[in-house]
């Protein structure tokens, strides 16, 4: 047999193995994984936990900056360009998204709005008078609300990327009863407490959500704006109202600590228990179940304490 006949069949041969063995990498290119923008840390946690290996979930923002007063960046802007879509709040807490979109190169990226079929609370405090501001932002302080918005970003994923719907809505159920499994551990144990009888105040109108899962309404906001401490006047004056509303419990934020709240706990005589709004650190899959699993902690301790 000519030695070029036998070159030219090995060299057949070494091309259909290498086209074997190339196939399932070319395949895989051809099946974008999709990217998918998020806001805020919670947002982070719900898509992780939705998309698992199958998709990259890309914050728009760096870690470290105040969502509440965030000014969006150039370097952050230009992120936008590479995304497929974008995950939402939507109703007040990331409206820095929409100027961030309108100006980027992709400013027609499809955009899912997580809360677009959660009920929402009106506002509170001191941002049920600014303008525009009628609903209360932070439903993913509340495990029910969080497992509403898992489901709708799994089911809107999923049209966009029809090969993994069914994985992505088999991993939001999982999410979803791990996350019931919280809420029913702390329920769990307040079968004798009388926490519906508290009469409870926050330093940020954040956490109305989050008491409702234990059947608490707030009865006073003592901060006048997220991230402002009251004059020596206000400070006063809540203190005032605070015992006139014979107010047994206030939740503060973790994140903002500050002298005047010390303040309001020497003077008022009322007990402060710290929650996490869940807006700081890096951004992890398990970091809405950690904190959120220390907030439901605080708030079943402060019954335990304070309403029995």
């Amino acid at each position: 047999m000519p030695s070029r006949f036998v070159s030219r069949r090995l060299l057949a041969s070494l091309l259909l193995s290498l086209g074997a063995a190339l196939a399932p990498v070319l395949a895989s290119a051809d099946n974008h994984r999709l990217r998918i923008g998020i806001t805020l840390h919670p947002y982070y946690s719900y898509v992780s936990n939705i998309v698992g290996d199958r998709a990259d979930v890309v914050p728009l923002i760096p870690a470290g900056f105040n969502p509440h007063a965030y000014e969006p960046r150039a370097e952050d802007i230009k992120r936008i360009g590479g995304l497929d879509v974008v995950v939402l709040n939507g109703v007040g807490h990331d409206d820095f998204a929409d100027r961030m979109i309108a100006v980027s190169e992709n400013p027609q990226v499809p955009v899912i709005e997580a809360n677009a079929r959660v009920p929402l609370l009106a506002a509170t405090g001191q941002a049920a008078r600014g303008a525009g501001k009628v609903v209360n932002p932070h439903t993913f302080l509340s495990i029910t609300a969080s497992i509403a918005q898992i489901n709708n970003i799994a089911r809107e994923l999923g049209k966009l990327d029809p090969d993994n719907a069914k994985f992505y809505s088999q991993n939001a159920r999982a999410y979803g009863k791990r996350l019931r499994g919280l809420r029913a551990e702390a329920l769990g144990k307040l079968t004798d407490a009388k926490g519906s009888e508290l009469r409870v105040a926050t330093i940020h109108a954040a956490y109305d959500y989050l008491l409702r899962e234990f059947g608490l309404e707030v009865t006073a906001v003592v901060e006048p704006a997220h991230g402002i401490e009251p004059s020596p006047s206000q400070l006063k004056k809540t203190i005032d109202q605070l015992k006139e509303l014979d107010v047994q419990v206030i939740f503060s934020e973790m994140d903002f600590p500050s002298s005047y709240v010390d303040t309001i706990e020497r003077e008022s005589g009322v007990k402060i228990y710290p929650l996490t709004h869940i807006s700081y650190g890096e951004y992890t899959a398990r970091k809405y179940e950690e904190e959120m699993a220390r907030n439901l902690d605080t708030v079943v301790r402060a019954i335990q304490d304070e309403g029995v």
